[in-house]
């Protein structure tokens, strides 16, 4: 009789992992699909952007060239995405103490902005790059501040890395739900102090574990939302 439940268990047990991976299967092809397609563009990303990036900004000819990284993958049944949060004093970092994406500029010896993205990927959270699938990339976003043209890429890795923060780049790793980021509460509006007499005013950001992403990746986040959308497997 025990080895009858247990074989049942077993049998349950495996249908429910059969279950997951199908699921999750769907929604990493559902995602590469629609990166093939027209992407959701400056529109989407400008949904979280403050009112002074409420228009066009192109980059200019001398603008220096960035890949990030947008990662999937699985955890605790859920897909994640993993940030950074920036050391807050570091070189001349203009984006020191932000929630950013992984990434970084272009190397010379980069054979592309592509692998840009998964080399700063590896650098500066440890996830080798030979475990990292790209699926697409989102629309480049121009960053005037920092005078760098970004291009997002998206990824996914099969299971959850085992994290490894370059410590004098990054002060924390935050692993995001991505369901997380679609429901509507997430998304706020603060007044932000950059410096002691600038502060903007009415700042649309995601609320991540009680920080603040603003700024261009919540721009890129933004887009990202707008692709999965379009699958139908998520909503906000």
């Amino acid at each position: 009789m025990r080895i009858a439940l247990w074989g049942c268990c077993v049998v349950q047990l495996f249908s429910t992992l059969q279950s997951l991976l199908g699921m999750q299967h769907s929604f990493i092809q559902a995602i590469a699909d629609q990166l093939k397609e027209p992407l959701p563009g400056q529109a989407a990303q400008y949904r979280m952007a403050h009112v002074v990036r409420q228009q066009s900004v192109q980059a200019p000819p001398g603008a220096r060239q960035a890949g990030v990284l947008a990662l999937f993958y699985p955890y605790q049944s859920d897909w994640h995405l993993v940030f950074i949060e920036r050391q807050p004093h570091h070189g001349q970092d203009r984006h020191a103490g932000q929630i950013s994406f992984p990434g970084g500029k272009f190397e010379d010896s980069d054979a592309s902005l592509e692998e840009t993205a998964l080399r700063e990927t590896e650098e500066e959270v440890g996830v080798p790059v030979d475990t990292i699938e790209v699926l697409g990339k989102l629309t480049e976003l121009y960053i005037p501040v920092s005078n760098f043209q970004v291009h997002p890429y998206v990824g996914f890795a099969t299971s959850r890395p085992a994290f490894v923060p370059d410590t004098e780049e990054v002060s924390e790793i935050l692993e995001v739900p991505f369901r997380h980021l679609a429901q509507p509460a997430t998304r706020r509006k603060t007044n932000l102090q950059l410096a002691t007499n600038i502060t903007l005013k009415g700042v649309p950001y995601f609320d991540v574990e009680g920080k603040i992403l603003w700024g261009a990746t919540a721009m890129m986040v933004s887009e990202l939302l707008a692709v999965a959308e379009r699958t139908g497997l998520v909503s906000s």
